[in-house]
């Protein structure tokens, strides 16, 4: 059975300037290529350096990071957003897992109780001999 491995996400740099540029990342390490989450190929993964730096230099490419760069005031909102619904999750599940369990210390109780009430076991005095 061989281990499967998914392509890395590539993500932009930022420069002194707070701005997303592109730098693209070394190939040597990268084993199974890398994905562009810009959506001009969706699904599509880069192997090699020249494919993925002529991707970079593609119309739809450039939109997408110029978006990145007049956006990155709403990026940071929707981070805090998302931290937030996160800790409201966790929150959630402690909740439902303490309920669950509780749930299943009543259920094995219950079964108990109701084994105990079809299975009586008669114990009978082995002194009294009538």
């Amino acid at each position: 059975m061989e281990l499967v491995t998914e392509p890395d996400l590539y993500s932009p740099s930022i420069d002194n300037n707070g701005n997303y540029i592109d730098i693209i990342p070394s190939f040597n390490i990268i084993n199974k290529g890398v994905s562009c989450p810009c959506g001009s190929r969706k699904g599509k993964i880069y192997e090699t350096h020249t494919v993925f730096s002529n991707h970079i230099k593609t119309k739809c490419h450039q939109k997408w990071l110029s978006n990145l760069n007049l956006n990155k005031a709403n990026y940071y909102v929707e981070n805090e957003k998302l931290k937030e619904t996160i800790q409201t999750q966790r929150i959630v599940i402690a909740k439902l897992e303490k309920d669950m369990n509780t749930k299943l210390l009543t259920i094995d109780y219950l079964t108990k109780q109701l084994y105990n009430i079809s299975n009586p076991t008669v114990i009978k005095d082995l002194l009294d001999f009538d």
